[in-house]
């Protein structure tokens, strides 16, 4: 009998088998690159142009369900600034290389055409920050976010600091702070999602907030809040 390969690019829901559209079984006009060109630039959705600069996927994931699910799990304004490749790698669990090729995307963006988000985007209260960082209430996984002010409440840097249950041997505070010492900044607010929706603080977001406010009294960055984020809805801390 000859060897059978199953085809995995199916899914299950409420009992009933879905096809995973990939972008060779897509009609010509509608694959990214394809449409681009005839369509333009504007009509492609974040998750084809991000297909379009991965290029090919890998043995496990087809390159259109790759960039939708990197786009899903760390949220356009998380990965846009997320400037470390292995740190991708490793929360998306996707080859350095591919890592390597968003961060350089994204990089050359800012370079040409970007300005610096502190010109335009001020951060003094905890529905300003809400109203920034609510896109996180729609991932699928918990993620821990730092929000960089300078002396004017101005936003000058944006990290996704982890992505996974939060608890304090994940959180640690170097890691929060690494990015204010770099960008020389005075205050950050810190929030995390709740996939569940639920956004009543745990003792453990307690424990890490206060933890948080020490470490950051010591080195004069003022830790301004903690925000806990659900879909359309947020709960503050502090």
């Amino acid at each position: 009998m000859p060897y059978k390969i199953s085809d995995r690019n199916f899914v299950l829901n409420h009992g009933k088998q879905y096809k995973i559209l990939r972008v060779k079984d897509m009609p010509d006009e509608e694959k990214p690159r394809e449409k681009m060109i005839k369509d333009g630039v504007g009509s492609l959705s974040s998750a084809e142009l991000l297909a379009i600069i991965l290029g090919v996927g890998t043995k496990k994931e087809e390159v259109y369900s790759m960039s939708s699910r990197l786009l899903r799990e760390y949220g356009e304004k998380g990965i846009a600034y997320q400037k470390d490749p292995s740190v991708i790698e490793r929360d998306l669990k996707i080859p350095l290389v591919k890592a390597c090729q968003i961060v350089a995307c994204f990089e050359l963006g800012r370079r040409f055409y970007q300005k610096k988000p502190g010109g335009s985007i001020t951060v003094r209260t905890a529905k300003q920050a809400f109203e920034y960082l609510k896109d996180m209430g729609s991932l699928n996984k918990e993620q821990f976010r730092g929000l960089y002010l300078n002396t004017h409440y101005q936003l000058i840097h944006d990290e996704v600091i982890s992505i996974g249950t939060l608890d304090s041997s994940l959180v640690q505070a170097r890691e929060v702070f690494r990015p204010a010492l770099e960008y020389s900044a005075a205050a950050v607010v810190i929030a995390h999602n709740h996939p569940s929706g639920v956004i009543k603080a745990t003792k453990a977001d307690i424990e890490i907030t206060n933890k948080l406010i020490e470490a950051g009294n010591i080195l004069d960055i003022e830790v301004l809040d903690h925000l806990i984020i659900g879909k359309n809805k947020f709960t503050s801390i502090i």
